[in-house]
């Protein structure tokens, strides 16, 4: 016990300095698009050198790099345990709306640390590098290897980040690993073991135009997509194919009161749902003219259990009602629900760690939204996502608390330091 004491009165005597690295980090904008993380990967590069690791840039896209890092522990035969965060951040809507000197301020208010990406997830990702770090001090006391990926492009794909790094090399990847932890945006009072996928999809509808007066001819485009679009809410119906044990555990009252709380009322029902919204819609140029062409998209989140296939057949006969109408897939953003098991030894260590640091246990939940853990458990690789609480990313304002990310700080780095089987 005396180096687990050791590792958190370090993180306790070192915070001030992990709260600067926390504040540079978000002040070094990312925002996605354009993408461009070159300056706040350099932050990330520049603390791992200040403290002795040699780290690599890979870079298939020169403003897009890569940072990774790896090390074995005194005893190799262990399991290989991978640090996954990523640095590009949601663009900035209107800088006018923040507070604090603007959406990149780092300002410490005494309680959070303000500005883009703070949540989402560059405390996840300084967190995950600061245990590293940790980790690495001590690695003649752990069994098996530790590897740290912080990269780039999570939000608008994975194509030249964590999917880069896992497909480069195939099998023989070092990036790869046995299971991994990832500190996106979550909720200190769950763990993540998997998340729903995405199905994006492009309709459009085409008519003949005419003067707005003469609608005997035709109902326009943009009538006739206003009448798909409530067709499509169907899918919102639709019945995922769960196994009794995952059934039961998303309506178990402890898994629906915990989702509630973190993401807010009405969770709970959508988790094994799937939900559509319409985004962009394009059609029409004048008020009085009927439009001969609309395009809007839809994002389908598919709950674990349902697959794209299924919903695709379900929109091809709604679209036998719409012959104007044809539908394309985005391929690039539309990736399938994916989940691990809730019962591997390594969540079972981040649980117990959570509970040791924060009083609570934390509940075993599936995300809404995307993260880098797809690629992993896609290639049979459990990856679970323990972060702060997910309630301002994304919005003007955001701000993590500076509580939240010392606890993390100790999660990261005692969960794999248990998991390791440390002698202390």
């Amino acid at each position: 016990m005396a180096t687990k004491h050791e590792i958190l009165s370090e993180i306790d005597t070192n915070f001030p300095e992990y709260l600067t690295f926390l504040q540079t980090f978000i002040r070094a904008a990312s925002p996605s698009p354009p993408g461009d993380t070159t300056e706040a990967a350099s932050i990330v590069f520049d603390f791992l050198s200040s403290h002795g690791i040699s780290a690599e840039t890979i870079a298939p896209q020169p403003h897009m790099p890569n940072i990774v890092t790896d090390f074995d522990g005194g005893d190799r035969s262990g399991p290989r345990v991978v640090l996954n965060g990523h640095i590009d951040t949601y663009p900035v809507g209107n800088p006018d709306e923040w507070k604090h000197g603007g959406p990149y301020s780092g300002y410490n208010d005494g309680l959070q640390i303000h500005g883009r990406g703070g949540v989402d997830m560059k405390a996840g990702t300084a967190a995950s590098t600061i245990a590293y770090i940790l980790l690495k001090k001590r690695a003649q006391k752990l069994k098996g290897s530790v590897a740290l990926t912080v990269a780039s492009d999570e939000e608008t794909g994975g194509k030249w980040g964590t999917r880069y790094l896992l497909e480069q090399g195939g099998k023989a990847s070092p990036w790869r690993g046995d299971c991994v932890i990832n500190g996106e945006p979550g909720g200190l009072q769950s763990i993540r073991f998997g998340e729903k996928g995405t199905l994006r999809l492009t309709f459009t509808i085409r008519t003949k135009g005419a003067n707005g007066a003469y609608t005997q001819l035709s109902r326009g485009a943009n009538i006739i997509a206003a009448q798909l679009i409530q067709r499509l809410l169907e899918i919102e119906s639709m019945t995922p194919h769960l196994s009794e044990e995952l059934r039961k555990h998303f309506d178990s009252s402890e898994v629906r009161l915990v989702a509630n709380e973190i993401m807010g009322p009405g969770t709970a029902e959508i988790l094994l749902a799937p939900t559509i919204n319409i985004g962009t819609i394009r059609g029409g140029f004048k008020v009085n003219v009927i439009p001969e062409e609309c395009v809007f998209e839809a994002d389908v989140r598919l709950p674990i259990g349902l697959l794209a296939e299924e919903v695709m057949d379900h929109v091809y006969s709604i679209l036998k009602d719409f012959p104007e109408a044809s539908v394309s897939k985005q391929e690039a953003p539309s990736n399938p629900a994916n989940y691990c098991s809730i019962d591997h030894p390594f969540a079972k260590h981040i649980a117990d760690t959570t509970e040791h640091i924060t009083g609570r246990r934390p509940v075993q939940l599936a995300g809404l939204g995307g993260t880098d853990c797809k690629f992993y458990r896609y290639l049979g690789i459990p990856a679970y996502v323990i972060g702060p609480s997910p309630r301002s990313m994304g919005a003007s304002g955001e701000a993590v608390d500076i509580a939240e990310f010392k606890a993390l700080i100790k999660i990261h780095t005692l969960a794999i330091w248990d998991y390791l089987g440390s002698n202390a």
